[in-house]
C-alpha cells in the first residue's frame, strides 16, 4: 500500500511545485514518469519482502540489477526531455558499475569499507549530477535523480552484498524513535542556540509566507528530509562510519567523536568553501544524531533529529 500513496503524493508534489515555479506543464509530465520510476526503486528499500529476496541473489546479479536501476531513471528523463548524451550516461554507468560491483571484486575489510564511503563521499560532494542530469528548466532540479539514486544504491550494496548489521534502517519511526529523535533535537536546540550567537552563525527570521503555507511547507520539508537527506547521511555517518570507528578505536565516545568531526568537515563545502561556521554547527548537530542512534541502535531516531534540525533551519534561518 506504501508505494501508491508514495506514487500520488509525488504527482501532487511535482504539479503544485510546477505551478509555484512557473515551470511548464508539458516539462513536468515528461520527467515525471523518472521521478516516480526513481521513487519506486527508492521506496523498494523499505519493503522487507523485496529485500529479502534480494538476500538470497548471488552478490553478481544483485550489482548488475542495481547498475540497471541505477541507469533507467536517467534515460526516462534524459529521452523524454530530449537531453540524452552518451557522454553523461556513460559516466552515470561507470559510477554506478563502481559502487555496485565494489564489494563483487574487493574483500568486506576496514580499508576498502573506507574506500567506498569516501568514494560515495566524493562523487556527491563533487557534485556529478547537475552535469549528467541537465535539466531543462532552472527550477527544475533533475540532478535530484542522482542524488537520490547514489544513496539507495550505497545503501542497497551496504545491506544486500556487504552485509552490513546493527544500523537499524528502516523508512518510519517507531514511537520510541520518535520520541528519542525529537528529545535530542530539543536537546541540540539548547546547545545550538548559545554555540550560534557565539560563533555568529545566523540570525533567525519568521517565515515570509503565512502560517498555512509556511506550516505546509515545514511538514514537506521534514519528511523530504527524512526520507533522502536524513536518510542517507544517518546511515553511512551513524549507520556505519560511527559503528566503525567506535570498533576500530575500541572506543565508542572516541567512535562518535570522530565520526561528528567527520560529518561536520563534510559541511564545508556548503555553499561557499570553507564554510566553517556552518561546519561547526553540523559537528555539534553530528554529536547529538549519534547519541540518538547510539540509545536506540537505529538510524531511525537520528534521522528524526537530523530532519527536525534541517527543517527548524531552513524554515527560520534559510
Amino acid at each position: 500500500m506504501l508505494l501508491p500513496v508514495v506514487w500520488v503524493a509525488c504527482v501532487i508534489a511535482g504539479l503544485l511545485y510546477a505551478h509555484q515555479q512557473n515551470i511548464p506543464q508539458g516539462t513536468v509530465l515528461a520527467a515525471l514518469p523518472a521521478f516516480l520510476l526513481e521513487a519506486t526503486f527508492y521506496f523498494a528499500l523499505a519493503a522487507d519482502r523485496v529485500r529479502a529476496r534480494i538476500d538470497k541473489l548471488p552478490p553478481v546479479t544483485v550489482a548488475s540489477a542495481l547498475t540497471a536501476a541505477a541507469i533507467l531513471p536517467y534515460l526516462a528523463a534524459s529521452v523524454a526531455l530530449g537531453s540524452f548524451q552518451w557522454r553523461a550516461f556513460g559516466a552515470l554507468a561507470a559510477l554506478a558499475i563502481v559502487a555496485s560491483f565494489w564489494y563483487v571484486f574487493l574483500p568486506k575489510k576496514a580499508p576498502f569499507d573506507v574506500g567506498f564511503l569516501v568514494f560515495m563521499a566524493v562523487v556527491m560532494l563533487a557534485h556529478v549530477f547537475p552535469r549528467i542530469y541537465l535539466s531543462p528548466h532552472p527550477k527544475l532540479p533533475l540532478s535530484a535523480l542522482g542524488q537520490a539514486m547514489w544513496i539507495r544504491s550505497g545503501v542497497f550494496v551496504m545491506l544486500a552484498i556487504r552485509r552490513v548489521s546493527g544500523v537499524g534502517f528502516g523508512l518510519w519511526p517507531n514511537r520510541r524513535q520518535w520520541k528519542i529523535g525529537a528529545l535530542y533535537y530539543l536537546l541540540f536546540l539548547i546547545a545550538a542556540v548559545g554555540l550560534a550567537w557565539w560563533i555568529g552563525f545566523a540570525k533567525p527570521h519568521w517565515p515570509h509566507a503565512d502560517w498555512e503555507k509556511a506550516s505546509l511547507l515545514a511538514v514537506g520539508t521534514f519528511f523530504g528530509v527524512l526520507w533522502v537527506l536524513a536518510l542517507g547521511e544517518e546511515f553511512f555517518f551513524r549507520g556505519l562510519l560511527q559503528q566503525w570507528m567506535g570498533s576500530w578505536l575500541g572506543n565508542e565516545n572516541a567512535g562518535l567523536l570522530v565520526t561528528s568531526l567527520l560529518f561536520g568537515a563534510a559541511h564545508l563545502w556548503f555553499r561557499a568553501f570553507p564554510n566553517w561556521r556552518f561546519a561547526i554547527m553540523a559537528a555539534v548537530a553530528g554529536v547529538f544524531y549519534g547519541l540518538a542512534f547510539r540509545r536506540t541502535k537505529s538510524i531511525r531516531a537520528s534521522m528524526v533529529t537530523h530532519a527536525l534540525v534541517v527543517t527548524t533551519w531552513r524554515v527560520f534561518f534559510w
